[in-house]
Order: structure tokens, then sequence, then C-alpha cells
């Protein structure tokens, strides 16, 4: 099979190839069609984000494709059958394995550019909202990098549930592709200081969902609920946040909270990926939440993806179709 593997000297994506890999007892081989772009898979070529151990090295956490085998103890009948799914690592390549019980089935009428924007960015979410977050209906959520993939799967998700929403993100495009999606407080980061805004408009947030960390801290508990809790999901501002005022956290009841989800069991995974596809699969299926895809790339223009998200220029996310 081909692949994308990593120039260690220029940290460019060129292909390559090797064998495909062999599914495994309760796994499928999935022939892939299409897979996404997570800033994750920048970090782990540049050497600073590790894929797990035991992982494939390759790169990609979310891909969509045909089962083409499977392993044993694995139905028979699901080969053929159209699936995306997050994967530990091996995503860029044209065939990837993982466990039967993540695969989540494509409709359809569902594009495979489509279908490979689901998995990573609305898991991250629906794992951040509800089984960290706890969000209950009306409550109200900050988010962070709004117009990012997770960033949309995650207003959605929110909005599913009545959530009133604040978002921030860089510039008045991205905004307003927020408050398409149903973002009622929209905020310019580049020109306002997002807890002084919300000050003004009275908004005490039950969750925020942060990827930024260093100041930004300080300024979600600015602006947190009594028990309110902030979701840590990256640390693209800095690993370090000084001057937290602990006193502030303990009169709020607030709670700091740093998640990863590939480094999770699979366990773990299947069941996060059980819930969502139960509460979620039918608003999938009539388009109430949808991926919202930005660019779709070839193969060949690999590297002009990674360059493009580097540059913080997309809103939703990136695809590549082979």
């Amino acid at each position: 099979m081909q692949f994308l593997d990593i120039d260690p000297v220029t940290q460019t994506c060129d292909l390559n190839s090797c064998a495909a890999p062999i599914p495994e007892k309760g796994e499928v081989l999935c022939h892939v069609k299409a897979f996404g772009i997570n800033r994750a898979d920048l970090l782990q070529k540049q050497g600073k984000y590790p894929a797990p151990a035991g992982a494939s090295q390759i790169l990609g956490m979310e891909v969509a494709g045909v089962i083409c085998d499977v392993g044993e103890g694995v139905d028979r009948a699901l080969q053929g059958k159209t699936v995306c799914a997050m994967v530990t690592g091996g995503g860029y390549a044209q065939y990837v394995s993982f466990p039967v019980e993540h695969a989540i089935p494509v409709y359809d009428d569902m594009a495979m550019s489509h279908a490979a924007a689901i998995p990573e960015v609305f898991l991250t979410a629906y794992q951040a909202l509800f089984t960290i977050g706890q969000l209950q209906p009306e409550q109200k959520v900050l988010i962070h990098a709004g117009a990012s993939g997770v960033g949309t799967a995650a207003i959605q998700l929110a909005k599913q549930e009545s959530a009133q929403v604040a978002v921030t993100a860089s510039n008045d495009v991205k905004l307003q592709a927020c408050a398409d999606l149903g973002a009622d407080i929209l905020i310019n980061y580049r020109q306002n200081n997002f807890d002084e805004v919300l000050k003004t408009q009275g908004f005490n947030a039950d969750i925020v969902v942060d990827v930024v960390a260093n100041d930004y801290t300080g300024k979600n508990l600015n602006i947190l609920a009594v028990d309110g809790k902030i979701i840590q999901l990256a640390i693209l501002g800095g690993r370090y946040v000084e001057q937290l005022d602990m006193a502030k956290m303990l009169a709020k009841r607030a709670s700091l909270i740093a998640s990863t989800l590939r480094n999770r069991s699979d366990h773990y995974k299947t069941q996060l990926i059980q819930h969502f596809v139960q509460r979620y699969s039918g608003a999938l299926r009539r388009g109430a939440i949808r991926p919202v895809v930005d660019r779709v790339y070839s193969v060949a223009d690999i590297n002009l993806a990674h360059e493009y998200m580097a540059n913080n220029n997309n809103i939703g996310k990136l695809v590549v179709c082979w």
C-alpha cells in the first residue's frame, strides 16, 4: 500500500510504500478513501506529539472508507460497509485497521470527504461537553477557536442542548461561520479581551472549552460560573500558566480539567463512540449537525494542506482524498 511518510530533514510528507496491515482479532481493515487533517498531525510531524506506544507511526487520526477485510471474531457481513473512524495512527495510508467497535456508519448520501471530517472533532467535542463537562440544557458555554474543527463541532452539539454559546475567533469571517452554526456571542480576540466582553454581558460560563492555555486560563476563570469547568484540550498559547488565582478557584469551586483523546484506552473510545452515535446519529442523518469542511485536497497536495492549517486559515476541517 501507499502511505505518506515524513522526511525527517524537511518535515514534509512524501509517498512511500509498505505492506498493508492485517486486521487482528476484533478488528476491521478499512480501504481508506479520505482522511482528515488535525493539528496533532503537524505536531507529530515536528516530533512534538509522538503516537501512543504500539500505535502506527504513520500520521493520521481519522479516516473514511470501505471495510475490505475483518479479523477473527468479526462478522464478515461487514465487508463492503462504508464507515468512518478515529484511529490512533495510520490514517495517512491507503489501508488502516482498527477495532470494529470504533467504526461509525456512513450514510448513503454522505460524501467521503465529509465522513472523514466527523470522527476526531465530533468525538473530541462530545467528550469535552458531555463526558467531562456534563453539559445540561440551557447552560452557558464558551468555546475558544470557535471556527476550528473541534470548535465548529462543539457549537453544534451545544446548540442541540439549547445552550447559550459564546465563541472567540481571529476575524469576522470566522465569526460569521460560527454565527451560521448558531453561536450567540461572537468575540474577535484580536480586537477585544474576551473576559471583559463577557463580563459586560453578564455571561458566566458553566463550561469553557479551551485550546490556548497560558494567559487565557486566568481570563477563563474570570468569567467562569460557580461550579464551572474549564476543559483544556490543547496548549497553543504555551504550556505554563502564571499567577493563577487559586483563591478565585476556591471561591468558584472551579474545575480545571485537562484531557486528550488519542491515548485513551480502546474501551474508553468504544464507550464514547457508542454514546455519541446513540445520541446524535439521527441528527447527523438529518443534517441537523454536520461536519464543516473548508477544503478538500489530493494526496499530492498534503504539504499545502499542512501549511494552510499551520497558518490558521481553515474554517472547520481540511480533508485529503486518495
